[in-house]
């Protein structure tokens, strides 16, 4: 560096001379200076005017510019009416996600731009990213906003970009132009998307889904004020639906807050929900059939449209074929391929539109529409109907139900239900009986073996429990002596031994050493009737009573007999 000069239209420059290199530092600091203030006034420019809704941008789809500058709808109607139905969609389905399965599902395309965001209209299917884009633009909403973005560079020279909320709009002019949708319809509509984005759990509902659980995303723990979650599980082969506060189990490996069984409360509140809207059935089951009835209307006219686009497009590649030259065989060659390709997908339009007008055009008939009217009436019926999805049951919920506040407190469920209108109920209700109370056995039979024990073994038990039709509380099978054994010491039962030892009774050993014998001659002695013995259980152990006087002396005259039989005995004495 000390070596080398710099040239410009001023002058040359030494940067080991001080006077050149303070020179060089100037016109530096002034350049960037310069640079600085141009860069300042434009941008002063720009937001000037952005506040007067004058500064031109790139619009979305849907809308242009026309000759005087002015913002206005795309004159194309079949744009227009695509972006109609799509905000219609997402104000009955909810969600971003259901908007595009039901495009998909009817056979719509959305329209787009080409690569660049310009040129000539492309219709494809409709994508979710795409759908979020369109929603959370106010501009469909006849809004003029500047400074929906913050841009900045980091140290490394990194570009980042970030979405700043409404109230840090540098710029925000409602009712600037026409728009699609109000500015009313577009605020709701942001509140239903921040309501079913994944996070933070503690500030968010969630879209109906397809789950049993009638309260997903409508529930608030009762102890700490957090969204409770859903979770599922089998019970008796159906899905249960429990609703857990575990924000602090899953930040701060904490225990979880509340764990309460879904069942019940959504039985109430199902109750609760057909009690409110009973007396409104007929209407609202009318009102679903003017609302079906001008869906199709309207899905078949976009059909159609497409149709129509396929068609003229299909007329002018015939067009530029017929005008093209015969002897240039080169281009005629590729305008054919073109006008046969542009007929090949009229005549996919032609087939998919017939295929869904027909599908749609199913007409209703006479016992129909009466069933459709005492179904109405009966709105239990409805509710219950297994032809009712899950996600249809939610939806009617949330038109009611503003949230559910749930607290359990052992064995009994507190649940505050809050009505759109403000009205609230508590519901008290039992909590259900846990996998453990299920498989308890019932107290009576506990009684009963209790009281059994005194006179029967465990097989024997087993008969009389089974002859009285009880079954066992696991998998109800019928008692067996295992079973009735694992029930003595589940709830520590005294045993039939122990029993009989208080009472007295002794074993074979005992009775040996009484009776200076052997212990396998005590039981011959019982079944010669002169020892009473009781059985023990399912072995055939016995326990005796302790033999009298007269028992040991029949016992020892006996055994003397037998030890000499020659030997007549009369009385006491032998002879």
């Amino acid at each position: 560096m000390l070596s080398s000069t710099f040239l410009d239209q001023d002058g040359l420059y030494d940067p080991s001379d001080f006077n050149d290199r303070l020179v060089l530092g100037l016109k530096a600091t002034m350049s960037e200076a310069e640079l600085h203030i141009l860069r300042s006034r434009l941008q002063k420019g720009i937001l000037s005017k952005a506040q007067r809704g004058e500064l031109k941008a790139r619009l979305p789809i849907g809308l242009v510019y026309d000759p005087a500058q002015r913002v206005v709808l795309d004159p194309d109607q079949q744009v227009q009416q695509s972006l109609r139905h799509f905000f219609d969609t997402f104000r009955r389905c909810g969600s971003a996600w259901s908007t595009v399965a039901t495009f998909r599902k009817e056979g719509l395309k959305f329209p787009r731009h080409g690569r660049d965001g310009l040129g000539e209209l492309v219709w494809e299917q409709l994508r979710h990213m795409t759908a979020l884009r369109t929603l959370r633009n106010p501009l469909y909403a006849g809004a003029f906003c500047f400074g929906r973005w913050r841009s900045w560079k980091d140290a490394q020279g990194v570009r980042h970009v970030a979405t700043l909320p409404q109230e840090q709009w540098r710029v925000l002019i409602k009712e600037a132009h026409p728009g699609y949708i109000t500015w009313d319809a577009f605020e709701e509509n942001q509140q239903r998307l921040r309501q079913n984005q994944q996070a933070p759990a503690c500030q968010r509902g969630s879209p109906p889904r397809e789950g049993p659980g009638l309260l997903q995303g409508l529930v608030i723990c009762g102890k700490c004020g957090r969204r409770m979650t859903v979770r599922y599980h089998q019970r008796g082969g159906q899905l249960s639906p429990n609703y857990v506060c575990q924000k602090l189990s899953v930040e701060d490996t904490q225990q979880v807050c509340q764990d309460v069984s879904g069942g019940v409360v959504d039985e109430a509140v199902g109750k609760l929900i057909l009690e409110s809207v009973g007396p409104l059935a007929l209407e609202v089951s009318l009102q679903v059939q003017r609302e079906l009835q001008s869906r199709l209307t309207e899905t078949d006219r976009l059909r159609r449209q497409q149709v129509e686009r396929a068609q003229y497009e299909a007329d002018q590649a015939r067009v530029r074929f017929m005008r093209v030259d015969p002897n240039n065989r080169l281009v005629a060659d590729t305008l054919e391929g073109l006008w046969n390709e542009k007929l090949r997908n009229l005549a996919q339009a032609k087939e998919e539109y017939e295929k869904k007008r027909q599908a749609d055009q199913q007409p209703v008939t006479p016992e129909q529409q009466q069933q459709i009217l005492a179904l109405a009436q009966d709105v239990p019926k409805l509710w219950n109907d297994p032809q009712t999805s899950h996600r249809d049951r939610k939806r009617l919920a949330r038109l009611l139900v503003e949230d559910v506040t749930l607290k359990r407190e052992g064995p009994v469920i507190t649940a505050q239900a809050r009505f759109k209108g403000g009205a609230a109920r508590v519901l008290t209700l039992p909590a259900p009986p846990t996998v453990g109370d299920l498989r308890r056995t019932k107290a009576e039979v506990v009684t009963e073996v209790d009281r059994l024990i005194e006179n029967m073994t465990d097989s024997e038990i087993a008969a009389q429990l089974n002859q009285r039709g009880w079954r066992c509380s696991v998998n109800h099978a019928p008692f067996t002596s295992r079973a009735v054994m694992i029930l003595r010491w589940t709830y520590k039962l005294t045993s039939r031994a122990d029993r009989l030892r208080a009472k007295g009774m002794v074993d074979a050993h005992q009775v040996a050493e009484l009776l200076a014998t052997k212990p396998n001659l005590v039981d011959y002695w019982r079944q010669q009737g002169v020892l009473r013995g009781v059985r023990v259980n399912d072995k055939k152990e016995y326990l005796y009573e302790r033999p009298d006087a007269q028992a040991v002396q029949t016992i020892q005259q006996r055994t003397r007999l037998n030890r000499n039989p020659g030997v007549v005995l009369d009385g006491t004495h032998e002879v």
